[in-house]
């Protein structure tokens, strides 16, 4: 082969190498760290860029989009002395490709250490109950720490989440029987406020119907007794304006009496003081009519007679002087009454028909000797 035409294909390959050694292109969201000679020289951003070849090297290539990082479940000790794992997720973004190269070695290792670190001491300052209802608190604790430590690497924490926090088995059963525990009170005091209510509703249920069925007895009572008054009124008026006889309610009142015990619940019956007097006027009544002819001289001996009778009555009805008590049965109490009343009417009419018969011969004689 010609010596020149190798020279010439040489050159060729040598400037194919420059040119690809001097042009770089970056893509979008990522960023080239360029050194020269060793030394940072500058950042290449998105897009065409010329370097100087041989002399220009890239160090480092970042990703400048906000990155999720999640860490591994990690032990920290609560104030109360209980050991729970906490597994945190992180969300940051490079701010600056330079500072993240060259300021720290390992940022992500960093980060992680540096939340674990920080986690231990917001939770060691807390109860295990304030652990678990407080993680927003707890976030933005973490993340104002995370921000102000992470700000000279060139790196930004947008936010930082607790993923999950588990406490000790024993401590998780425990929690649940509390739970149960609760769940099982608010049931029982839910049931005794419902049976409570319905035991009121129930209570102003009856109460009401008595009020109800003791107005309408009252009602009927009072109309009853209206009736009754009524009723009581137009007798009184009729009696009065018929001018009834004494006689006439005398009787009327004696056949009445053995109505007053007729009632099954009555054990004794109290006669009144006006029986006597009652059984006198109907004697009265009937032995006191008018006779023929002028009185004789035996007109005294038949009004001692009668007086005689009238002791011989008192003596037939025992037991009828005012205000005495009958301890019969209130039944057999009404039917004694109700004889011993129809004896004096049978006795008052049969001295009534007597005095009424002619005088008997040697009778006057009788009572003149």
């Amino acid at each position: 082969m010609d010596p020149v035409v190798i020279l010439i294909l040489v050159a060729a390959i040598v400037v194919v190498f420059l040119v690809a050694s001097t042009v770089r292109i970056v893509p979008q969201a990522r960023r080239y760290n360029i050194e020269r000679f060793g030394r940072y020289r500058r950042t290449l951003q998105p897009g065409l860029n010329v370097v100087v070849p041989v002399a220009d090297r890239i160090n480092t290539k970042l990703d400048v989009r906000e990155q999720v990082y999640s860490s591994d479940p990690r032990p920290v000790i609560t104030e109360d002395n209980l050991v729970v794992n906490i597994d945190t997720v992180l969300y940051y973004q490079i701010t600056d490709p330079r500072a993240a190269a060259y300021e720290v070695a390992d940022y992500l290792h960093a980060i992680d250490q540096l939340t674990v670190t920080t986690l231990r001491n917001v939770i060691g300052s807390m109860d295990l109950e304030e652990t678990l209802t407080s993680r927003e608190e707890i976030n933005s604790r973490l993340r104002a720490v995370l921000d102000d430590a992470t700000g000279k690497w060139g790196i930004r924490v947008n936010r930082v989440e607790i993923k999950a926090i588990d406490p000790p088995h024993t401590i998780k059963e425990a929690m649940e029987k509390q739970m149960r525990a609760e769940r099982d009170k608010r049931a029982a005091i839910l049931h005794a406020e419902g049976e409570r209510q319905a035991k009121i509703l129930t209570a102003e249920g009856t109460k009401q119907k008595d009020i109800l069925e003791a107005q309408g007895t009252q009602q009927a009572m009072i109309l009853r007794a209206d009736g009754e008054a009524k009723a009581v009124e137009l007798v009184f008026q009729a009696v009065h304006r018929n001018n009834a006889d004494p006689k006439v309610l005398a009787y009327k009142y004696l056949e009445t009496l053995p109505h007053l015990a007729s009632s099954d619940n009555n054990t004794f019956w109290v006669i009144p003081g006006e029986l006597t007097e009652a059984v006198r006027t109907v004697t009265r009544a009937f032995g006191d009519q008018p006779t023929a002819g002028p009185p004789t001289a035996a007109q005294p001996e038949e009004a001692a007679t009668a007086d005689a009778d009238d002791t011989s009555d008192a003596r037939r009805v025992p037991g009828l002087e005012a205000g005495s008590v009958v301890s019969l049965d209130a039944a057999a109490a009404a039917d004694e009454a109700e004889k011993q009343a129809a004896a004096a009417v049978s006795d008052a009419k049969a001295e009534a028909a007597a005095a009424m018969s002619p005088q008997v011969p040697g009778r006057g004689q009788t009572s003149g000797d």
